[in-house]
């Protein structure tokens, strides 16, 4: 189970956009596309065949996972995430948990 999951808010710990938040749009193994963050002009052709209007484009580049950590929504701050399990109807299941205050992760 991964710890930083697609919808997670997020805050920037490191780099050039530290401090900003968003959410994960999508995860690509150990890098993360975060709307809003690490932002990147792009120069786009006109395609006329594919319906592409030329212009200048911009877009969200990905951003190591290394450098986000999780926004607790109770303090407001970066927090780390820890597995924990729990019995649920017979099973066995496992929930991430925030470690500052053993709530659980929702989505």
């Amino acid at each position: 189970m991964n710890k930083i999951i697609k919808g997670d808010n997020v805050i920037v710990i490191a780099g050039k956009d530290k401090g900003k938040q968003g959410q994960v749009l999508r995860v690509l193994g150990d890098k993360l596309i975060v709307s809003g963050v690490n932002q990147v002009k792009r120069h786009q052709k006109p395609n006329l065949m594919r319906g592409v209007e030329g212009g200048v484009l911009i877009k969200n580049m990905p951003l190591a996972i290394s450098n986000v950590a999780i926004l607790n929504p109770e303090t407001g701050k970066a927090d780390r995430v820890g597995i924990k399990l729990v019995e649920f109807e017979g099973k066995v299941r496992r929930v991430r948990i925030f470690k500052s205050n053993g709530a659980e992760v929702g989505v």
